[in-house]
């Protein structure tokens, strides 16, 4: 029996792109095992490990976190992956980090969520929440029953700093300048596998369907109509 050799995939997509909701639907289907770089760091800094210290140093002061500590943070994570298949996420984020990787694994496949900037735009400034129990509401999908107001105590809501426009538009124009080199560096090698559209559901399916010349599908539910 050929064993079919093990996936080692990135996804890569900006904020508010839907990376966290293909992301589970891929662990779902697939049974890969998820690296997030976000929740490692977050993990790290927690337990105050050596890693984590020096991240959080960055962090506290608004700066980016030097490649070297987040190669060393996420390549020593992926030693004990190596039998698994895997989706990194969150890393890497520069061409200097995907040349470190590059070194120590070899990439299969890069899938990039490709969702306009508009769209995200509205995605994510339409987000807001009661700041108490942390309800959170939608003005296009889930909206209060009055505008500005919780639904159950009447309180009036708030947009939490990341989603109001103007971060939301740094923080956009911050992810393109830093990963279109990335993106332009797994295209090159012919890895990269980019998937467009306004709608993460819309989007899955396709996502699915080339997955699955890859990978069988180990989810109980019928595989011809992946949810």
């Amino acid at each position: 029996m050929v064993v079919p050799p093990l996936l080692r995939a990135v996804i890569m997509g900006p904020p508010g792109s839907g990376k966290g909701t293909v992301s589970a639907r891929i662990i779902k289907h697939f049974g890969v095992k998820h690296l997030s770089s976000g929740d490692l760091l977050r993990d790290n800094m927690q337990r105050k490990t050596e890693v984590g210290i020096l991240a959080k140093s960055y962090i506290d002061q608004g700066r980016l976190i030097p490649d070297d500590i987040m190669t060393r943070l996420m390549l020593s994570e992926l030693k004990g992956l190596d039998r698994y298949n895997w989706l990194l996420d969150g890393f890497p984020r520069t061409v200097a980090q995907a040349e470190a990787l590059d070194k120590e694994c070899q990439i299969d496949t890069v899938i990039d969520l490709d969702v306009p900037f508009e769209t995200i735009k509205c995605r994510l400034t339409a987000r807001w929440i009661h700041p108490a129990s942390g309800r959170v509401y939608n003005l296009e999908f889930s909206p209060p029953k009055v505008q500005g107001i919780d639904d159950i105590t009447g309180e009036p809501l708030v947009q939490r700093d990341d989603d109001k426009p103007e971060t939301v538009t740094k923080r956009l124009q911050a992810y393109d300048a830093q990963t279109k080199p990335v993106l332009e560096y797994y295209r090159e090698k012919g890895l990269l596998k980019s998937f467009s559209g306004t709608e993460t559901n819309k989007i899955w399916p396709h996502i699915y369907a080339f997955l699955r010349t890859k990978l069988p599908d180990v989810s109980q539910k019928d595989a011809t109509t992946p949810r």
